[in-house]
């Protein structure tokens, strides 16, 4: 089409009736710009990009726990707990919804599960169901009081993992990734670690990548002696390759006749890169090669610890080899944080399973000059309450309570010992101003160092963002 027939047809639609031309060629200029990213990035879409700011961390090991933990059972002490014991809860301010309603409701206040107790030179306050956790808390800096949107699981997890409580938006590690790229070729740049017990809440839609580029999805690894199936080649290496190419031309060739392939594009891209994983990823599981002591320090010597200690292994084995962000899940089925009974009973256990594998994670990447390198996000998905409306039960648990999350990051430019926020006498809610969820988002990208809001994509005619209509970066837990 000439340039002269283009100009006057764009004239055309601009002038017709109430500018409803005008929008239908703004979608199609957008149409062009999304087309022109997407081919621009399916070239290489994985290939390492600077950052935005400059910042230590170059990698990002997100921990996540499933279920709503805790916060006054690991991480506030609350005094008044212990006073309120056993009796009706006073009328918490500011609350809305469920919280307020169960709170009106007859209750009971639930004293901690275990002392806490004061760690480390910040004096950080922590539960004695975390003893390896505690000789680390000077390497911790913790936000309490972050208010998700949602007070029920799936809406929770989802506005925690993706920034939006409803499905279909990008997951964070796909933001980060597509922010950065990736350091290694020949594995994915963001790897999921699930928990064997079971799928996590929201599926695949947690670690997915929403409206950027297919190939920004999180790949699910297993957690076990086989974390790849089907890794092993069926024939020669030649063979293989030689039945890729065929199919990598073929797909190409498709592609070359189509608009909008991203989902393609990843596709062609996951076979070249499960061809060279054939050679790289048997190593990676190789836990053997670590020696009997770092073993020891992740809990492979406890059989409740273990499991998840195997997964932060991996993690600090693939960071190493370069992957950027790795997401490491904990909680399944009814061994999630979800303790609505028996909370005396279940968070032990949770906390033996979770404690001495986190220690020696901060303790091993620190010992090899990693800890630098390498941001450790901890968080759930909302807190609890610290009363329960079961008065018949002898063994009570605590209810959701989206206005009491705690978050706790570790290594890069985290400031070490730093704390942010804080919850009212029961930990219910922020003592003073709220923190949207949005602002640990917007604190997580400045420590990879990646700009809020240079990181967007454009999508259905508007630019998304991780942080939506944007959020504070928490210079407070900053170095």
């Amino acid at each position: 089409m000439s340039t002269e027939i283009l100009s006057s047809r764009r004239r055309f639609l601009l002038d017709s009736y109430l500018g409803v031309g005008g929008l239908a060629l703004l979608d199609m200029l957008s149409a062009d710009v999304a087309r022109a990213a997407t081919t621009a990035a399916s070239s290489e879409p994985l290939a390492p990009r600077g950052q935005h700011v400059k910042r230590k961390a170059k990698n990002c090991i997100f921990v996540f726990m499933e279920g709503g933990v805790s916060q006054m059972d690991l991480f506030e002490h609350k005094p008044m707990l212990l006073k309120f014991a056993g009796k009706k809860i006073p009328p918490p301010r500011g609350t809305v919804g469920e919280i307020a309603t169960f709170a009106a409701a007859p209750n009971r206040v639930i004293p901690p599960v275990a002392e806490l107790r004061q760690s480390g030179q910040s004096g950080r306050w922590m539960s004695t169901l975390l003893p390896h956790m505690s000789k680390v808390a000077d390497e911790m800096a913790f936000i309490h009081g972050i208010k998700v949107d949602n007070n029920n699981h799936g809406p929770a997890v989802y506005h925690t993992l993706t920034g939006n409580q409803f499905p279909g938006s990008a997951s964070v590690g796909a933001w980060i990734t597509y922010g950065l790229g990736s350091e290694n070729r020949d594995l994915p740049g963001f790897v999921v670690l699930g928990d064997r017990r079971g799928a996590t809440i929201g599926g695949a839609g947690v670690w997915g990548n929403g409206y950027l580029p297919a190939a920004f999805q999180g790949t699910l690894f297993r957690n076990g002696d086989t974390p790849i199936i089907d890794l092993k080649p069926r024939e020669s290496q030649t063979a293989q390759r030689e039945e890729l190419d065929l199919l990598q031309w073929m797909n190409r060739k498709h592609i070359g006749e189509r608009t909008h392939t991203s989902e393609l594009e990843a596709r062609v891209a996951s076979y070249e890169l499960a061809f060279r994983m054939q050679t790289q990823a048997p190593e990676l599981a190789a836990f053997d090669k670590e020696s009997e002591a770092t073993r020891k320090m992740y809990g492979f010597d406890d059989p409740v610890a273990e499991p998840f200690g195997r997964q932060l292994l991996m993690a600090r084995r693939m960071i190493e080899r370069g992957v950027r962000f790795v997401k490491v899940l904990h909680g399944a089925g009814g061994d999630r944080w979800d303790d609505h009974g028996d909370v005396a009973g279940r968070i032990p256990k949770h906390c033996r399973e979770i404690d001495q594998p986190i220690g020696g994670l901060l303790r091993d990447l620190k010992s090899r000059g990693l800890l630098d390198s390498t941001l450790v996000v901890w968080l759930s998905e909302m807190g609890r309450t610290p009363f329960d409306n079961n008065l018949i039960t002898d063994k009570p648990g605590r209810d959701h309570n989206q206005y009491g999350l705690c978050v706790w990051m570790a290594g890069g430019d985290v400031k070490s010992g730093a704390t942010f926020g804080e919850t009212d006498d029961f930990s219910i809610r922020a003592a003073s101003e709220e923190i949207p969820v949005r602002d640990v988002h917007a604190t997580i990208l400045d420590l990879m160092g990646l700009d809020q809001n240079r990181l967007t994509v454009l999508h259905a005619g508007r630019y998304k963002k991780l942080t939506d209509i944007g959020g504070r970066v928490i210079k407070e837990v900053v170095g």
